[in-house]
C-alpha cells in the first residue's frame, strides 16, 4: 500500500550511486516506476564507475552524475538537482550523503528506508518500514517502489546493450564455442576465492561440460587470469555493456560475490557463486539460491574486510564448485567427485 497516498509525480529522482550490484537490484524498481508513471521524467543519480550500466537506458530520461572527486562537483551537483524541479525522490542508498542528496534536490516528497545509516532519515519525508533484517536487499527495494505507488512486481531487469556491444564481443572471443566466464574479481579480499581455484575449474570445464573458459571482469580480475594461460582473457577489455553482452551469452558463470555476479543472475544464466564472509539471503543472487557454494563454518558470514585465515572460502575445493556447476547445467552431479572439500 502507497505510503503517501495519490501520486502524480512529473519528475522522479532514483538515487542509487553505486555499487554495480546495488545498481542492478534496483533495475526493477525503474522497471515499475516507469509502468505506473510512464509520462514521468525520471533521473538518476549515479558515479561514473558504476554509470555505464546505466547509460543509454530507454526507461532513463536523464543520468546525474556523482563525480566525488572532481573539484566543484558537489556545487555542480546541487545546481542541478535544484534545476531539475524533482517532486519526487527515491533514496535506494539509504546512508548520509545519499540521504543529503535527497534533500538537495528540494523535492517535496523524499523517500528512504526507516532504518536507513549515518542518520540519513532526517532528510526523509517519508519512511519506509523494513521488518526483517534478514530480507533480500531486493525485498526492500520493493517495498519502496510499492510505498510510491508501483506494484511489487513483475521483477524484470532491462539492460541496454546494443548490438554493437555484442558485435564487439563476438571480435573479442574470435569463435562461437560455447564458454563458461570466470568472475574472480570482487571489492573484498575476503570474498576472494583463491585465484589458483578458479585456474583449476579451466580444464575440468573443458573435459567434463565441453566448455572453454573465458576469465571477465575488472583489472582486480587480470592477476587470477594470469594463473590460467590457456584460457581466454577478456579482463579490463570490455565496458560494462560490452560485460552484460559477454554474460548474456554465456553457458555458464562462475564468480565471487561481486557486481558482475548479480548481472549474471539478473540475466537468468547458469550461475554457481562463492560465498563466504557475506550473508546470499541478504546480498545474494536474487531467487536464486541453489547457485551459491559455501561453507556452513562458524565463522561465516562475519562481514569482514579483513581475516587472517579466510577458512569460508580457503577451504572451499574445486570438488564443490565442479558439483554444483553439474546441477547448473542439468547434468548428473554423481559424474563429478566430490571426494575432498580442501582439494
Amino acid at each position: 500500500m502507497s505510503l503517501i497516498g495519490e501520486l502524480n509525480p512529473k519528475r522522479i529522482l532514483i538515487v542509487k550511486p553505486s555499487a554495480i550490484g546495488d545498481v542492478v537490484h534496483t533495475l526493477p524498481v525503474l522497471n515499475l516506476l516507469r509502468k505506473r508513471y510512464p509520462a514521468a521524467h525520471i533521473a538518476w543519480l549515479v558515479t561514473p564507475a558504476c554509470g555505464g550500466i546505466l547509460e543509454g537506458h530507454p526507461q532513463i530520461d536523464e543520468l546525474i552524475w556523482f563525480e566525488r572527486k572532481r573539484a566543484g562537483g558537489w556545487i555542480k551537483l546541487l545546481k542541478l538537482l535544484r534545476a531539475d524541479h524533482f517532486d519526487l525522490v527515491l533514496d535506494l542508498q539509504g546512508l548520509f550523503r545519499s540521504g543529503l542528496f535527497s534533500w538537495m534536490s528540494g523535492a517535496k516528497v523524499r523517500v528512504g528506508f526507516a532504518n536507513a545509516r549515518e542518520m540519513a532519515t532526517l532528510f526523509y519525508t517519508h519512511k519506509v518500514p523494513v521488518p526483517d533484517v534478514n530480507v533480500h536487499a531486493m525485498e526492500r527495494y520493493l517495498d519502496m517502489a510499492v510505498a510510491v505507488g508501483c506494484e511489487r512486481g513483475p521483477v524484470e531487469y532491462v539492460f541496454p546493450t546494443t548490438d554493437a556491444d555484442r558485435d564487439r564481443v563476438k571480435a573479442l572471443l574470435g569463435d562461437d564455442e560455447p564458454y563458461a566466464v570466470l568472475l574472480p574479481g570482487t571489492n573484498w579480499a575476503t570474498k576472494r576465492w583463491p585465484a589458483e581455484k578458479f585456474a583449476a575449474m579451466v580444464q575440468p570445464l573443458r573435459e567434463r561440460f565441453g566448455l572453454k573458459t573465458v576469465y571477465a571482469g575488472g583489472p582486480d580480475a587480470s592477476a587470477a587470469a594470469k594463473l590460467a594461460p590457456t584460457a581466454t582473457d577478456l579482463t579490463g577489455k570490455t565496458s560494462l555493456r560490452e560485460l552484460v553482452a559477454l554474460l548474456e551469452r554465456a553457458s555458464l558463470v562462475i564468480a565471487n560475490d561481486s557486481g558482475p555476479m548479480h548481472i549474471a543472475a539478473a540475466l537468468g544464466r547458469p550461475l554457481v557463486t562463492l560465498f563466504g564472509p557475506t550473508n546470499p539471503i541478504r546480498t545474494g543472487p536474487f531467487q536464486r539460491m541453489d547457485s551459491v557454494v559455501r561453507l556452513d563454518i562458524p565463522c561465516s558470514p562475519c562481514y569482514s574486510k579483513h581475516c587472517s585465515h579466510q577458512s569460508c572460502l580457503q577451504w572451499l575445493g574445486t570438488d564443490r564448485v565442479l558439483a554444483a556447476t553439474a546441477v547448473q547445467l542439468k547434468m548428473d552431479p554423481t559424474m563429478v567427485p566430490v571426494s575432498s572439500l580442501l582439494k
